[in-house]
């Protein structure tokens, strides 16, 4: 799978990594103590969605566009609204130009103590996402491979945050290399929050990670409770239907977070539903 951002920025993979990424750093503001978020694949921060990628590929209409025009109830508005008010803050009244990749949406959550580490080796990328934080002191671009930049940076100083992992999935093998470098950065912060995305085209390479990521955690004497997996389908698998079910692992999630998502996620089954209502799981992950 080649996941060129640009194509897919706001659809509905996006809308539901990102409304758990705001959970989650909401979630750490209730401390006073400094936070730090590690971005391991940022891309370039910003999208334009009328380029003429996001223009050709259309994702954000089905996604991003029908969230922000989307009747919840008044539990599950307070619980998306952190996130929809980043992405209008990016945009005029009433339009909807430009979406916020997972850089610039957690540094919308920093608090003046909190800080950014965001990682991108792709030049065009990298050159936009030094231009979308320009002269931020809370935030560090840097010229490093996700994958070094794993056990490059934690544990953090702040011995609080989160690590993001969002990868391309350009290679066959990149479940594989996404345990084995998970394992490698969960030995040496395992009490740090992991939020890993991966999409699922078939079931066995989602699985198989889930189990190896589960037994890691396991394997350290922690319960099942201390991975959660959450996944989220818009239409049914087919050999050509492209990716219509995204997939995320959370290690060491917030206690409030599953229940926020059993809120919130059967309020996205109708506005993400392609052809009738979307699925979704929320469950821990068991080796």
């Amino acid at each position: 799978m080649n996941y060129r951002h640009a194509f897919h920025a706001g659809n509905f993979a996006d809308v539901i990594k990102h409304i758990v990424l705001t959970r989650i750093l909401t979630y750490l503001h209730q401390k006073q103590s400094a936070f730090r978020v590690i971005d391991t694949h940022a891309g370039a921060g910003r999208y334009d969605l009328t380029g003429d990628e996001a223009q050709r590929s259309g994702e954000w209409r089905f996604g991003i566009a029908r969230v922000l025009q989307a009747r919840f109830s008044n539990e599950a508005q307070a619980l998306v609204s952190p996130y929809l008010d980043i992405v209008r803050a990016f945009n005029p009244p009433r339009d909807l130009v430009a979406y916020p990749g997972s850089p610039l949406i957690a540094r919308a959550l920093l608090r003046p103590q909190d800080r950014l580490v965001a990682c991108e080796l792709e030049p065009v990328a990298r050159k936009a996402l030094i231009g979308n934080l320009y002269n931020d002191p809370q935030a560090r671009v840097v010229d490093l491979d996700g994958w070094t930049a794993l056990t490059a940076f934690v544990p953090p100083s702040e011995r609080r945050g989160l690590v993001l992992i969002d990868p391309p999935f350009e290679a066959k093998d990149e479940f594989a290399r996404l345990a084995e470098r998970f394992g490698a950065a969960y030995a040496k912060w395992p009490t740090g929050i992991y939020m890993i995305w991966y999409p699922i085209k078939e079931r066995r390479g989602p699985d198989e990670f889930v189990r190896q990521a589960a037994s890691l955690v396991a394997a350290r004497g922690n319960s099942s409770e201390h991975c959660l997996r959450v996944e989220f389908s818009v239409a049914p698998q087919t050999a050509d239907s492209g990716l219509v079910s995204t997939g995320l692992l959370i290690v060491n999630p917030p206690w409030t977070l599953a229940s926020e998502l059993r809120t919130i996620l059967p309020e996205l089954e109708k506005p993400l539903g392609l052809g009738g209502a979307g699925r979704y799981r929320v469950e821990a992950a068991r080796a």
